[in-house]
């Protein structure tokens, strides 16, 4: 496949990431995203339905992780990294999901900005942001 046409692919996907931030109200069930826009540190835990909420958690991670891995794909166009990419995002969505299901369940207060940093790390391609310049500096130093 040429460069050229590997690296639109990384960037239609890329846009792919923005419809999915952009569109998340109507897109996903997610009654934490008004919560942490408001003073949250004042406020009483919303009201949620938690199966619901970890069902569209787990969808938007898996959307964000399949265009992630795409975009690594069509980057680097090596499939060592992306079996390993993968392998990172199964591990981190389930050491993420475990407090994520903790916080969700067992809501306090003085837990809400851990529990905004581990949901952050669910619902936002940051995967892509920690391992998009690693894999690049990797294919610089190899």
């Amino acid at each position: 496949m040429p460069k050229l046409t590997r690296y639109i692919l990384a960037v239609l996907l890329l846009l792919v990431l923005v419809a999915i931030r952009g569109f998340e109200d109507d897109l996903f069930y997610d009654p934490y995203l008004t919560f942490f826009e408001n003073d949250y540190l004042y406020m009483d835990n919303p009201r949620r339905e938690v199966a619901k909420l970890v069902f569209y958690t787990s969808l938007r991670y898996l959307l964000n992780t399949s265009a992630s891995l795409g975009i690594l794909y069509f980057v680097f166009n090596d499939k060592v990294m992306i079996k390993f990419s993968t392998l990172l995002y199964i591990i981190a969505y389930v050491l993420l999901l475990i407090p994520f299901l903790y916080f969700v369940i067992n809501p306090r207060q003085e837990d809400y900005y851990l529990f905004f940093n581990v949901r952050r790390f669910l619902i936002q391609p940051i995967g892509l942001i920690l391992l998009l310049p690693a894999f690049y500096y990797y294919k610089l130093n190899r």
